[in-house]
């Protein structure tokens, strides 16, 4: 039937020779598939769309994401595997939402090793003093995780965090929160960043780590983007041997130049030149990190008629 009616539509178009051309029987096949009723999982002969009907039935897709994730995956002929890493993951913890999170990231996790690949990563994290549910938080924050090599890659990026934070439950619970900072390279970006801290900036690991305990992105971000913000800590006149540098580097990554240039515009409303406005954020470097309009009100407290508007 839905053959036929393509034919019809492309006869009153005239524009059937053209896809006559195009190899029109595999059109046609590729157009019935998609009306057809599929044939059950893990058949020799699958429709090419039984994955996207299996991410939607088994996992909970639209059949608009399902065409969309099931595309590194189109190539399995059966759900074996996809059946074996789903049941693992709920025995894990892993509810439908969080399933549907990690395959959207990559669905060739559905192919993975259980027993070579998965099961490992989950009992090492386990073994970390992790509970089950702090488990599927880390994952589904750090979905690379599954990726790692746990004994090479893994157990080495932990042991240089835990160098530069001071403790592994420091390291832990920033994995649980957003463990992005984890994955970067130490020889591209770690170790450059703290090189030029050191060298150019006169600061030493000691004192950059306490720092790095709350905010272990500002050494995390790319070599250039640190270089910037020394750059703007500079141009307000931040001494690089202060105590308050860092802080200030820590700072600077959170507020934008737009958002800078409007705060420091909201104190030029009220008297303020810029001068003072940066020899308050030397003093106290939070003091930049409010937000515009908690800014505002204090302003409007401490001084009820601004110059301006």
């Amino acid at each position: 039937m839905a053959a036929a009616t393509l034919r019809s539509i492309l006869r009153r178009n005239s524009i059937l020779p053209l896809f006559e051309t195009c190899r029109l029987r595999d059109l046609l096949f590729f157009s019935s598939s998609v009306y057809a009723a599929v044939a059950v999982c893990g058949t020799t002969s699958p429709s090419p769309h039984f994955m996207m009907e299996y991410l939607v039935n088994s996992c909970g897709f639209s059949p608009f994401e399902a065409a969309k994730f099931s595309k590194p995956i189109a190539y399995l002929r059966s759900t074996d595997k996809p059946d074996i890493v789903l049941n693992f993951m709920r025995s894990q913890g892993f509810n439908g939402a969080g399933i549907r999170k990690v395959i959207s990231w990559n669905a060739s996790y559905l192919c993975m090793n259980v027993e070579k690949n998965l099961a490992p990563k989950f009992q090492f994290l386990l073994d970390l003093v992790l509970s089950e549910s702090n488990i599927v938080d880390v994952i589904l924050k750090n979905h690379v995780i599954l990726l790692l090599n746990v004994h090479h890659s893994f157990v080495a990026k932990l042991e240089m965090w835990e160098s530069l934070l001071g403790s592994r439950e420091l390291v832990l619970k920033h994995l649980k929160k957003t463990g992005w900072f984890f994955f970067f390279s130490f020889e591209k970006t770690l170790h450059p960043n703290l090189k030029f801290l050191r060298d150019k900036c006169g600061i030493l690991e000691k004192r950059a780590s306490l720092v790095f305990r709350s905010h272990p992105q500002l050494i995390s971000q790319k070599p250039e983007s640190l270089r910037a913000l020394v750059a703007r800590a500079d141009e307000l006149g931040m001494p690089r041997l202060s105590r308050m540098f860092v802080r200030t580097l820590d700072v600077l990554q959170m507020v934008s130049k737009e958002m800078f240039e409007a705060k420091v515009n909201l104190m030029r409303s009220f008297g303020w030149p810029e001068s003072e406005f940066s020899f308050a954020v030397r003093k106290v470097p939070v003091f930049l990190g409010m937000s515009l309009d908690m800014m505002r009100r204090k302003m409007v407290f401490f001084y009820p008629k601004p110059s301006i508007g």
